[in-house]
């Protein structure tokens, strides 16, 4: 059993390694698009922070989900944001399951290339949005009466740039059109469905995500709209920004094992960056031309030219 349990944590440990390599050169071929797209969530943070100071309280607005759904109230208010953290993390584990199990369908560093992309132009249509038109806050927090409801003149810049987090983000008020909840939640539902292969689980992704926009709602944490727009504005963003998108490479197809070279050795064959990148893109880098039958003796490939001589000489004459 000891035994048993031994090889098994040693071929786990020759996986992560394996797999490990593989993403640090992808890491390095695409760290750029990473931080960029880091980068921009801290701007969007930015944006909302700035709206904070711009929201002027008032009579919360009428509302049909509000008049359809019955408020939870502050003491409740906790559940929309445990749902929310639950497919957050959910996602974040299923993207690193490469590491771990042997069925591998997807690059770590790649799908979260693609995932940053939809959120960056999911939320720059966010910023020009609640800046183009501000409304009063539904949340408990940014109702008259509330300190929380405007914030006063910053004394510097830094001030602003700090952006109070997290604090300035979980009570901040002003951006309301789209639900950035909603943003996450269905980017990452929508990036499933296209890469994730349970069904059971693409099913149980679709139904946590109407009822995280029905507990947004009842929170009162967003209007009706807010969440609405989200439906239909990540949906359409996601299906436009993956035609212009490569494709991912399959990992089932053998060609995938040539990803990128593991060391400087494995290069030496004379393929380059831009056949990497070919190979990256899901193109193929064999000339059509040189699709001849091979023959292989003695652990050596030989052109079909040769194979008469090789038979010959392995029969000794």
């Amino acid at each position: 059993m000891s035994f048993y349990i031994g090889r098994e944590a040693s071929k786990l440990w020759k996986r992560i390694c394996a797999e490990t390599t593989t993403e640090i050169n992808l890491l390095a071929e695409n760290w750029k698009y990473l931080l960029a797209g880091i980068v921009f969530q801290y701007i969007h943070g930015l944006a909302a922070r700035g709206v904070h100071y711009l929201h002027r309280p008032g009579p919360t607005l009428q509302d049909l989900g509000f008049i359809l759904l019955p408020e939870l109230g502050q003491e409740k208010a906790y559940i929309s944001e445990t749902l929310f953290t639950f497919i957050f993390l959910s996602f974040v584990l299923w993207t690193f399951h490469p590491f771990v199990f042997k069925s591998k369908k997807i690059y770590t560093v790649l799908i979260w290339c693609r995932v940053l992309c939809f959120l960056v132009v999911s939320q720059a249509l966010r910023i020009v949005t609640f800046y183009a038109t501000q409304l009063p806050g539904p949340n408990y927090h940014c109702r008259e009466g509330s300190k929380l409801a405007t914030l006063p003149r910053p004394d510097s810049i830094f001030e602003v740039l700090l952006i109070n987090f997290p604090r300035g983000v979980i009570y901040g008020c002003g951006d309301l059109i789209f639900s950035s909840h909603m943003i996450f939640t269905l980017v990452f539902v929508l990036t499933y469905q296209r890469y994730g292969t349970r069904r059971c689980i693409k099913q149980l992704g679709w139904t946590l995500s109407v009822c995280q926009s029905l507990l947004i709602i009842a929170s009162r944490k967003h209007y009706t709209v807010d969440v609405v727009v989200a439906w239909y504005t990540v949906n359409l963003v996601v299906f436009f920004v993956e035609k212009k998108l490569p494709e991912l490479p399959d990992r089932t197809n053998a060609a995938a094992t040539l990803l990128l070279p593991l060391s400087t050795k494995d290069n030496k064959d004379g393929r380059t960056k831009e056949e990497n990148h070919k190979l990256l893109n899901g193109n193929s880098v064999v000339d059509p031309a040189d699709w001849r039958q091979r023959t292989q003796a003695n652990g050596k490939i030989l052109e079909d030219g040769h194979t008469n001589h090789a038979d010959t000489a392995m029969n000794g004459a």
